[in-house]
């Protein structure tokens, strides 16, 4: 199922260029890996007694998904786990990040729990230890059971107590041998997109879905990281979260005002009331009203001391002022104006914005260390006599990486850096067009061919 013949002769060939950068200056104890998530690659959507989720009702039930794809088959990951795995091992891989699919445990969200789900992860993770790959594991990476979605979803406050419920059941089944979790994959993406923009699971549009969803989810992040550190013994606990630097077109007024107020909106929702700072009503005033949610202990409930902050960027966004829009006063400059390469999710490639996040988030003291959990590039890629030559997604890695290098020189503590994605996958409301991985995945055959960026991956951890 893979196709890898060429892997370890490709490995061993090495130009002058890529030796300008190495894994070694950042350190031995510097975690290297990629990242996938349940969705996007399992499939078995209905199978060994899974549930239904807001993803598999919203692309059944919904044309807002391009060529109405599903994750119903995905990358057949269900079954295919252990070659999978064994392939990124033959790559050198040392570390997966991966999510656990909440109604393959619990089919319903809350109650009787499914035990072959939870034979299922604990094959993935005994699998991934004996192919000396360390585990990561993310909690919730979007696949919310459809059944507590009918019950209002994140922006129900009962969403609370399903959630504890869920992360628990994690954390004593996989815990002792699962070290490293994260509560959340980027809040800012689920909700914003699934309770305020509608592109995404469950499609709901309105700031009435918006604002609980937001305070849910927010104090969701501490009900799942003492749950964590409660019950997985010498955890290293975080959450994660997708961010990017946001600069105002030019220098007036207008245009200063509205990239503060993306810059909340987009950086700053999820994790300053998080380090016990408040939500970010400063640049947002909007945001005043989420008052309405609050009860008594949710101020004190809402801080947690995470062990490290999962950072998430691929871009940044420029902003232009526009009075008319609602709340953030602007719009984003389309990102193929500054001069700079575009990839297939519309996306400007810009390194430096990597370096700016991170040197904003460190900004924050309360922060202990940091990890980059995501960052890739989709391209158009295509298999010719068995190779992808996907020298774009080389370059673009290597120019973040320095990046990386250069924040973590600065002084910062970074600890570690995922690649989105170790396959292709279901990239969501954009379907199977855009492709992240350093390994190919042929949809129809479901064969597997190590791209040209993931042999030079391969390469660069082992130089």
């Amino acid at each position: 199922m893979g196709s890898d013949n060429n892997l370890a002769t490709d490995m061993k060939t090495e130009t002058a260029n890529e030796r300008q950068i190495s894994a070694s200056q950042f350190g031995k104890d510097f975690v290297w890996g990629t990242a996938t998530a349940s969705y996007q690659i399992e499939g078995a959507w209905n199978l060994d007694g899974k549930g239904e989720s807001i993803w598999d009702h919203f692309t059944h039930h919904t044309r807002r998904v391009k060529n109405r794809a599903t994750g119903d088959v995905a990358c057949d990951f269900y079954h295919r786990y252990e070659s999978d795995i064994e392939l990124m091992h033959r790559m050198k891989i040392p570390a997966s990040r991966f999510s656990i699919s909440w109604p393959r445990l619990i089919p319903d969200g809350t109650g009787a729990v499914n035990q072959k789900g939870l034979d299922f992860y604990n094959r993935v993770i005994d699998k991934c230890l004996k192919e000396y790959i360390n585990p990561w594991v993310t909690c919730y990476h979007w696949d919310l059971p459809q059944k507590l979605q009918e019950k209002g979803g994140w922006a129900n406050r009962d969403i609370l107590g399903w959630f504890e419920e869920y992360v628990a059941l994690c954390a004593k089944q996989f815990g002792d041998r699962a070290k490293n979790w994260m509560v959340f994959n980027e809040p800012v993406s689920f909700i914003h997109g699934g309770y305020l923009a509608g592109v995404g699971a469950p499609g709901k549009i309105g700031f009435r879905n918006f604002y609980p969803a937001v305070h849910y989810a927010t104090l969701c992040q501490g009900v799942g990281g003492r749950a964590l550190k409660a019950l997985v013994k010498d955890g290293n606990i975080g959450t994660t979260y997708s961010c990017m630097p946001v600069d105002p077109l030019n220098d007036s007024a207008g245009s200063i005002d509205a990239a503060r107020r993306y810059d909340a909106l987009l950086n700053r929702i999820f994790i300053e009331p998080t380090l016990g700072m408040g939500y970010p009503v400063d640049a947002l005033p909007a945001l005043r009203k989420l008052e309405k949610y609050f009860k008594p202990e949710d101020e004190k409930n809402i801080v947690h001391d995470f062990d490290f902050i999962g950072l998430q960027n691929y871009t940044r966004l420029v902003i232009k002022p526009l009075f008319f829009i609602p709340v953030v006063r602007g719009i984003p400059v389309k990102p193929g104006r500054f001069g700079n390469d575009v990839t297939e999710m519309n996306w400007e490639v810009y390194p430096e914005g990597i370096y700016k996040i991170i040197r904003q988030f460190a900004q924050y003291s309360q922060i202990k260390k940091f990890y980059i959990t995501e960052n890739g590039a989709a391209f158009k890629d295509e298999v010719v006599n068995g190779e992808v030559n996907d020298y774009k997604r080389i370059q673009y890695l290597k120019d973040y990486l320095a990046q990386v290098l250069r924040a973590k020189n600065d002084g910062i503590d970074i600890g570690g850096y995922f690649v989105w994605s170790f396959m292709d996958n279901f990239e969501w409301a954009e379907g199977y067009r855009p492709r992240f991985g350093l390994v190919h995945v042929d949809y129809d055959t479901q064969k597997r061919t190590v791209k040209d960026s993931g042999k030079w991956f391969s390469r660069f951890l082992n130089s």
